[in-house]
């Protein structure tokens, strides 16, 4: 075998020569050799060095077939006698103390693009955990430090990743649809790497999209007093949602009437969709709810008022946008039922940045939910990750193709 395929084939540089092969287990292995005239002192780079002694190292390179390969080689231990420095000599065709080269590395962030981890490990014969490794240096190299310099309007969420993984916050750009931070649990605290990153790169916030929680719209108060404050109607509308299915829940534990608790019972998506919708559902479904509503006049109040509080958001400007809001909360707080009245009190607390909607163009946070719901996936599709830096990677990553995520 010439020296000249093993550089062109396998991508060892010039200036190590072949020696043998042997073959042993359905293996193959090249002995090679690097050229006295090659050898430099690691830390120096001079030429005036002595040898003494070696270190023999295997590393996985390109199969042939079905067939793994391997390069031998026995790293030379150098003595510089213009620094004084011992060291082995610079291994050229991998990085670091990885025992695989650097062609075998590019090969198995090729096969990324189409297989999963794997499938990549299987067709190589290595063990998952190594086409992991690979993967993720190249994730943090390429996604580890997302570009913040031109940030203005972000979204901030939280999402619940089940019980082994708890909560995680996400920060979205809401111009480029990227993800640029995701920290643990759902406090301020989750937030204080990225406003450390902010302050260094002296970067200021116009928005700030967050759901109704205070601990997100304090940390950003906190931390970026200049930017505006948005909460969109997605997490308004869907926050009403859920105190309304606790509202007929807690209507039809507490029913005495039988009746009741039947009519009650399994109308919960009925009560959450929309005029448009039901109106399109079977007139049973209709007359089913109507009779529930008929019969609960606390919920039936509620109900009613879901739809008006869509409407704040299909006003023609802010002012009457403005208006619409008033005329809500006054309803919810003279409607005798305690949870239509502690959520006025929220809207009327959240005023500002519910109508701060209107100043800029229609914001929503919108994107950060499909966000949301591809960051499930990428969870499970994988059956959930034991290493939790791995999948923040990857969720920082999501934006790109998988083709493109794991390109060059």
């Amino acid at each position: 075998m010439s020296t000249s395929l093993l550089t062109h084939a396998f991508g060892i540089p010039t200036g190590y020569e072949y020696q043998r092969t042997h073959y042993a287990g359905g293996e193959v292995s090249f002995v090679i050799k690097e050229k006295k005239s090659h050898l430099r002192c690691a830390i120096c780079e001079s030429r005036n060095v002595i040898l003494r002694g070696s270190h023999l190292r295997r590393f996985r390179t390109l199969p042939i077939g079905n067939r793994p390969v391997w390069i031998e080689y026995a790293v030379p231990r150098l003595e510089c006698s213009d620094c004084q420095s011992i060291r082995q000599a610079r291994i050229r065709f991998a990085n670091g103390s990885v025992r695989y080269t650097r062609r075998f590395r590019t090969l198995v962030l090729i096969l990324s693009r189409h297989m999963t981890i794997k499938a990549v490990a299987d067709y190589l014969h290595v063990g998952w955990d190594l086409v992991k490794d690979i993967q993720k240096k190249h994730l943090l190299r390429r996604y580890g430090r997302p570009n913040i310099r031109k940030l203005k309007r972000i979204a901030i969420d939280e999402i619940y990743m089940g019980k082994g993984s708890g909560y995680l916050t996400v920060v979205l750009d809401l111009q480029r649809g990227v993800v640029v931070h995701v920290g643990n649990g759902k406090s301020g605290e989750a937030l204080e790497k990225f406003w450390r990153r902010l302050k260094r790169a002296k970067v200021e916030l116009e928005v700030v999209a967050t759901d109704m929680g205070s601990p997100f719209i304090k940390s950003a108060r906190d931390n970026q007093p200049g930017a505006v404050n948005v909460v969109d109607h997605f997490h308004v509308i869907k926050l009403f949602n859920e105190k309304l299915t606790t509202l007929r829940r807690d209507m039809q534990r507490d029913a005495e009437d039988a009746q009741l608790k039947e009519v009650l019972k399994g109308t919960r998506w009925l009560l959450l969709m929309s005029t448009e919708k039901l109106n399109a559902k079977s007139e049973d479904a209709r007359e089913r709810l109507n009779k529930a509503l008929a019969l609960n006049e606390p919920l039936a109040k509620a109900y009613y008022l879901k739809d008006e509080l869509r409407m704040i958001w299909h006003q023609a400007n802010k002012k009457e946008a403005s208006r619409a809001l008033t005329d809500w909360i006054q309803k919810a707080e003279v409607a005798g039922v305690a949870m239509l009245k502690s959520f006025a009190r929220t809207l009327a607390r959240l005023r500002h940045a519910i109508l701060a909607y209107y100043d800029f163009d229609g914001l929503s946070s919108g994107p950060m939910e499909g966000s949301n719901n591809k960051i499930k996936t990428i969870h499970k599709t994988a059956y959930g990750y034991r290493d939790m830096e791995f999948f923040k990677l990857k969720i920082l990553s999501m934006h790109e193709s998988r083709k493109d995520a794991f390109a060059g």
